[in-house]
């Protein structure tokens, strides 16, 4: 089964692919994580990424192509795409990799945010300095004012861009991203919308309702 999972930043996609990796065994595959280990580990479409990249240009689809189907190959258990396709030309280009290995997309699942209230959900979050545990001011803060529930560390950090000028920016940006893709899904009647401000807990529900039906 093979999923494209949508969202803006901070509507909760990366915690739920993070699950649909743990219970199903499905492939989160993030282009910009992709291109990163490609580079690392010096593979041939790695490589070429590389000196693209070195002369200030944008990495072409035709690359981004090849390492999905590199990854797509290693994906038995099903393939979450996050952060692709991001045009017109990606959305069909994906359609043929999947043709060419028998796959086919069964759902477009996009968390639906209130702007607002995500921009309330970003701003007030922080993390343990020590151990990364995620905290926020209203929601979730530790049980012990100033002291991390999980390992006592004392020390606290929030991410310089969570402020609502560049949060709002965002969702900006993803709104013209997933703009010229949404109708090309929809036309396929592949779109699925999940209440993205609910729990993490009813928005998984919400997805395994989707995959499972």
């Amino acid at each position: 089964m093979d999923i494209i999972l949508l969202g803006p930043p901070g509507a909760g996609k990366g915690t739920q692919a993070k699950r649909l990796v743990a219970t199903r065994g499905m492939v989160q595959l993030s282009t910009g994580d992709m291109l990163r280990g490609a580079i690392k580990a010096g593979t041939p479409v790695g490589m070429q990424a590389k000196e693209v990249m070195a002369r200030g240009e944008l990495v072409s689809d035709a690359i981004v192509s090849a390492l999905i189907g590199e990854h797509l190959d290693e994906a038995n258990g099903g393939a979450i795409f996050d952060g692709y396709p991001r045009t017109r030309h990606q959305a069909e280009a994906l359609e043929m990799l999947l043709a060419d290995r028998s796959r086919e997309l069964s759902h477009v699942i996009e968390l639906v945010v209130d702007e607002d209230a995500l921009v309330e959900r970003i701003c007030g979050r922080f993390t343990c300095a020590k151990c990364g545990e995620l905290y926020h001011d209203v929601s979730k803060r530790p049980e012990k004012d100033g002291v991390c529930d999980v390992c006592g560390s004392t020390e606290f950090k929030r991410r310089p861009d969570d402020n609502e000028e560049t949060v709002r920016k965002r969702m900006e940006e993803y709104r013209a991203k997933t703009a010229p893709i949404l109708p090309f899904y929809e036309e396929q009647g592949l779109v699925r919308k999940v209440d993205g401000m609910g729990t993490v807990e009813a928005v998984a529900a919400e997805i395994d309702a989707l995959l499972d039906a």
